[in-house]
Order: C-alpha cells, then sequence, then structure tokens
C-alpha cells in the first residue's frame, strides 16, 4: 500500500474494526488530520491480557506495521504500555518512543490517554481526529499487519477455568465450543472486561471486539451486580446525593459536561426534561461510579447507559462546550480493582497458545 486512500479501502476489505470496546470501524478513523498515532496497550481491566501478550510475541510485525501507517499518515507513533511490563516498554523503545502508564483503570479509555500520553483534553462533541490523534489497539495494528479478511479473534480465556489461556479462535465460534474444563459448578460467563463486560449464556458466539471470556460462579459477586435489574423506584428513593460518582467520573475530572449525581437527582424529581441527561452521551461506561464509588450499591453506570442509547433516537443536541477543568482525574489501582470485585485468586498467568483453534 502506498497511500492512505489505498489503505483505508484495503483495511475496510479486510473488515478490520477496533479489537475490543465499541469495535469502531478502522478505516473510519484513518485521516490525514493526525500528527499522532497511539499504539494502545494499557489494558487496564483485570484479567485482560492479550494485547501485551500479542505485543511481546509479535514485537517486530506490529511495530513495522504501526511505523508504516505512521508514515503513510505522515503522523508520529507512540506506544503506551502499563508500568508493570516493564521488559516490554524497554525492548518496544528502542524502535518507537514508549509512554509509560501507572497501573490504574480507566487508563485504556481513549480520552483519558490520550490526554495522559500527551496532555490534550479533546474537547467534548470532537473526536479525538479533530484534535490530530489516532488510538488504535494493539491487535487492531497486528490485523493491519495480517493484511487479509479478520476470520479470527484473540481472546483470554480466565477465572474458574483449568487452564487459563490466550487463544485465537474463529469468529463466530460459541463459548461451550471453545471453553473446556470448568472448575465450578452451574458457571456464569462474562463476555468481555469485569468492568466493561457483560453476562452472556453458554451460546453467545466471539465476536470481533472480545477480548476475554471470563468464567465464574453463578453466584459470585460480580456476575450478581452486572444481573441486578435495574430499578429506577429504588434508585430514586436511595439516591442520597453524596456527589460520590461524580467525584470518581474520569470523564467529569477531565472537564467533560458528565455528572451521574445530578441524573440520579433528576430520576428522583422524575424530571424527564432535565437538561442534565444531555451529558449521558459522554459517559464512557467504565462502571467506577457504581463498582467502586456508589456506597449504597446502586447503578449510575446502568442508568446511564440506558439514556445514552436513548439519546440519538431523542435527537439531543450534544455540547459543544471546551472543558474548563483540568484536574488529575481519579483512577483506582488494577491491584485493588482486582481485590474490589473479588478476582484476586483468578489473577494467572493466561498464556499465548500459537495453535489456532
Amino acid at each position: 500500500m502506498n497511500n492512505l486512500a489505498e489503505l483505508k479501502q484495503l483495511v475496510e476489505d479486510w473488515g478490520i474494526v477496533g479489537a475490543g470496546g465499541a469495535g469502531f470501524p478502522t478505516h473510519k478513523k484513518l485521516d490525514s488530520r493526525a500528527h499522532t498515532v497511539i499504539l494502545n496497550c494499557a489494558e487496564c481491566e483485570p484479567l485482560l491480557c492479550l494485547h501485551s501478550q500479542l505485543l511481546s510475541h509479535f514485537t517486530n510485525e506490529i511495530l513495522s506495521a504501526l511505523q508504516n501507517l505512521a508514515g503513510i499518515l505522515e503522523a508520529k507513533p507512540i506506544v503506551a504500555i502499563k508500568e508493570s511490563h516493564k521488559a516490554l516498554a524497554e525492548s518496544v523503545n528502542k524502535q518507537i518512543p514508549v509512554v509509560v502508564l501507572k497501573d490504574l483503570y480507566p487508563a485504556g479509555d481513549e480520552i483519558l490517554l490520550i490526554h495522559e500520553v500527551s496532555g490534550v483534553i479533546v474537547p467534548p462533541s470532537t473526536l479525538p481526529i479533530e484534535s490530530g490523534f489516532i488510538v488504535l489497539n494493539v491487535e487492531t495494528v497486528y490485523n493491519i499487519y495480517m493484511a487479509k479478511p479478520v476470520t479470527h479473534k484473540w481472546i483470554t480465556i480466565a477465572g474458574e477455568v483449568k487452564y487459563p489461556a490466550t487463544i485465537n479462535i474463529p469468529i463466530g465460534t460459541t463459548i461451550k465450543d471453545v471453553v473446556k474444563q470448568i472448575t465450578t459448578d452451574n458457571p456464569a460467563y462474562i463476555a468481555g472486561g469485569p468492568m466493561m463486560g457483560h453476562v452472556v449464556d453458554s451460546s453467545y458466539e466471539i465476536q470481533k471486539n472480545i477480548n476475554a471470556i471470563i468464567v465464574l460462579p453463578h453466584n459470585h459477586k460480580l456476575v450478581q451486580k452486572k444481573n441486578v435489574s435495574i430499578n429506577l423506584n429504588r434508585a430514586a428513593s436511595a439516591c442520597c446525593q453524596c456527589r460520590s460518582c461524580t467525584e470518581m467520573c474520569p470523564r467529569f475530572l477531565l472537564g467533560y459536561p458528565i455528572q451521574p449525581h445530578r441524573i440520579m437527582r433528576a430520576l428522583v424529581a422524575r424530571d424527564s426534561n432535565a437538561d442534565i441527561f444531555k451529558g449521558a452521551v459522554y459517559c464512557s461506561l467504565c462502571g467506577l461510579c457504581e463498582a467502586v464509588a456508589c456506597p449504597q450499591s446502586l447503578s449510575p453506570r446502568s442508568l446511564i447507559k440506558l439514556f445514552k442509547s436513548a439519546l440519538p433516537k431523542l435527537n439531543v443536541d450534544r455540547y459543544e462546550a471546551i472543558p474548563e477543568r483540568n484536574m488529575a482525574y481519579k483512577r483506582i489501582s488494577t491491584k485493588r480493582l482486582k481485590m474490589r470485585l473479588g478476582l484476586v485468586k483468578y489473577d494467572l498467568n493466561a498464556p499465548l497458545e500459537m495453535v489456532k483453534i
């Protein structure tokens, strides 16, 4: 590939999307306005490890693809890696500049990562490219290097399994066909990370943007929390307006107009027209508000997710204001988060298996 137009067409033809998160089509991210391309190896959710593993196993291949991509875009490549992968960071830094991130959650969020790497705050209601940034995770760049249609997905199998591992499987494979030797009766499955993933059944088919399948006992507190039905009446009657959810919200502290406690207040008042609901569009759904911050075990993230999904249908205008707050955002250490979620016993090595299934 010799030019951006050709690259974009090939990436679209290969079906490459963000290999994690929302699965945004990668060809739509590639833009000549970029001055910096960030390779995201933050991988800040507990138990997730495939991106650091891929970068360790295919260092030269992934970095060569990143350099070629940055060259076509005439942009600067940067790699963001957690401090817990010191050896990997030192190895990569010999070829491409590395920014070492503290082992915190949610450092892998695109907006927070850009701020961590560059000090730049992407204004609300704009895309990162409008500030000159493209963020791609490791597997996405690996797929660009492979230069062929994406038919397989790397995923980490963790939790109540005899042999945790990171494997490469065909997209569309069901959990029951790939997760073997489960060590608990009546297991529950979380597709994705423990914070942002969701509970699925064994017939769930692996998608391009799923990084892990976590197997847990059906009565594990994390599974129970994710299975709780959202009760608006309980939220309205129980929320004490302590502001803990807002004070721990990374996007709010970075300056974005998202205030979970005010959304909860609007629910108490049954004010369905409250302007504050517009701020839901800026929620990254990181889950700190309900997994860590809320002292009453309410579900602000889940409620905000409902409003966020409804906003496009309501045709709500987005805020255009540039952030006024330039505060250091609060994050929680991954180690502490594992303890909080009851996942310490599952923090085991999940070696990357090179044999395709």
